[in-house]
């Protein structure tokens, strides 16, 4: 008989966050297909399910649930099915393809998102039944399921000690809200001396650019998004502040050639993930917005890659877009050395000089701000990345 197969957590599935296993999607002695999913790993951006390299049966697993994971790490062990096994256990093994049939289908009924709901509010689907396409379960089910009242009293569900007064609600955080917490607190108070600086942008250019163009990208499937424009003028400035693409070693600081932009996207209450557009500096307007469009879209629908989260060189965290006119500091995303954010775009009153004379306008504006690790840049950096975005946003042609 062949040897045992080992099953390992893939060394590029995993950049500089904890995993854990999410869930076991097969049991000991299961009967799998080749690429048949084995079990979901769940880091603090994405969920990652690791797939059986050919069929074979389950042999021990190695990592129980919630337990951590490092690259490298065996998951489990996949035994070969010899031709001696079919014939001495041809029925138990049917019974074992049968239930592995019938997990597959019920993993197949599910789309990253809804699993990931799933998984968060430990929820029983068992007796859910999809009004998708062929019995799909969708969101909107998860929804009416999470809606309906549980057999069990809410104090009964929750850990020791955890006790509610009448009139609120106990909600435990989920592994992606705590990692976020962690990784916040590591990088304001262990690691990067954060500082701030703020200035304004007049973006009556961007708009007219916008106004003129948005037909045109929405033909091609495109939207112009005003996120569009402030990639752009990252790059610009970027390209006069080389700096702020960087990390910070103890003994160097190394300064990245490739600019890998990393957009931070809300999830509505199920966290924040930051998906990244490799390679920025080679995108024209056009190619921004495409590449953009299609990262928030399978970030929403909870889609991305591990490749589509990992080698970010610096962020944008369009706070704006939620009604935030300012946000200060704005934690960095280690291990990079900035971040941008971008407030709310609204009129205001300016005081401009024409022909000599002051005269009161209004204007689209909002607040750009760049916090930095202080160990890499002084305020004399910071302020010339700021002066170049909005001279580029300020000046769009």
């Amino acid at each position: 008989m062949s040897s045992s197969i080992d099953i390992r957590f893939p060394e590029d599935q995993q950049e500089g966050t904890e995993a854990t296993v999410a869930r076991w999607l097969v049991g000991v002695g299961d009967e799998v297909a080749a690429h048949q999913p084995l079990v979901e790993v769940e880091t603090d951006k994405v969920v990652v399910e690791v797939a059986a390299p050919e069929a074979g049966r389950v042999g021990a697993i190695c990592i129980l649930k919630d337990q951590a994971v490092n690259p490298g790490d065996v998951l489990c062990t996949l035994e070969p099915i010899d031709g001696d096994d079919t014939d001495t256990m041809r029925e138990p093994v049917a019974a074992a393809a049968t239930a592995a049939a019938a997990a597959s289908t019920e993993q197949r009924r599910l789309s990253p998102a809804v699993r990931q709901r799933v998984m968060q509010h430990g929820l029983d689907i068992t007796e859910v039944e999809g009004s998708g396409r062929d019995g799909r379960i969708t969101l909107k089910d998860i929804e009416a399921l999470m809606a309906q009242p549980q057999q069990q009293s809410p104090a009964s569900s929750r850990e020791p000690g955890m006790t509610a007064p009448a009139g609120s609600e106990i909600l435990p955080h989920d592994k992606m809200r705590k990692r976020i917490a962690d990784n916040m607190v590591t990088s304001l108070l262990h690691t990067a001396p954060h500082v701030t600086s703020v200035f304004e942008a007049d973006l009556s250019a961007v708009m007219r650019h916008r106004a003129a163009n948005k037909e045109a990208f929405a033909a091609r499937g495109t939207p112009l998004t005003l996120t569009v424009y402030f990639v752009a003028a990252t790059i610009a400035a970027i390209r006069e502040v080389p700096r702020v693409n960087s990390r910070w070693f103890d003994d160097h600081l190394e300064i990245f050639h490739s600019m890998n932009i990393g957009i931070g996207t809300a999830l509505g209450d199920e966290g924040l993930i930051v998906p990244v557009l490799h390679n920025a500096q080679h995108m024209d307007l056009d190619a921004i917005a495409a590449e953009l469009s299609r990262l928030t879209g399978l970030a929403r629908d909870g889609k991305l890659k591990p490749q589509d989260v990992r080698g970010g060189t610096f962020t944008i965290s369009n706070h704006g877009v939620s009604g935030s006119l300012l946000a200060a500091p704005i934690i960095i995303n280690q291990p990079q050395s900035a971040i941008l954010g971008v407030g709310k775009i609204e009129k205001r009153v300016k005081i401009m000089d024409i022909d000599g004379e002051d005269a009161i306008t209004v204007r689209p504006m909002c607040y750009v701000s760049l916090s930095v690790d202080h160990r890499v840049m002084d305020g004399y950096q910071t302020n010339a990345f700021l002066t170049q975005l909005v001279h580029t946003l300020e000046h769009w042609y």
